[in-house]
């Protein structure tokens, strides 16, 4: 007899949450037809990058902002329409973005 079913014994009405159920949550985000846009610059002599083309609300844009700061641990602002990122992050921003459901095109080198 294995933790689950002497847990199954101990608590008959318990209903268990799997972490897929909530992993599979629907995201809020608006998602578009045509691809955001991923540019490298170089400003002061430091790499940023550069997000820009997202034709939803300016509000999901900045959750955008925030949730790809958290999961980068790195600095960044959302100004004019625009996600600057500091640093070089083209690579792992556009996986985050396609695990999202967003088309994302690369622009620049």
């Amino acid at each position: 007899m294995d933790l689950k079913d002497q847990l199954k014994n101990l608590f008959p009405d318990h209903v268990s949450q799997s972490p897929e159920t909530e992993a599979e949550a629907p995201s809020d985000i608006w998602l578009q037809d045509d691809p955001i846009l991923c540019k490298y610059e170089k400003r002061k002599g430091k790499p940023i990058t550069i997000l820009e083309g997202y034709t939803g609300a300016a509000e999901d844009f900045k959750k955008l902002t925030k949730e790809l700061k958290t999961k980068l641990s790195v600095g960044g602002s959302f100004k004019d329409d625009r996600i600057i990122i500091q640093g070089d992050f083209r690579d792992k921003i556009m996986t985050i973005l396609k695990e999202k459901g967003f088309n994302v095109k690369r622009v620049g080198g």
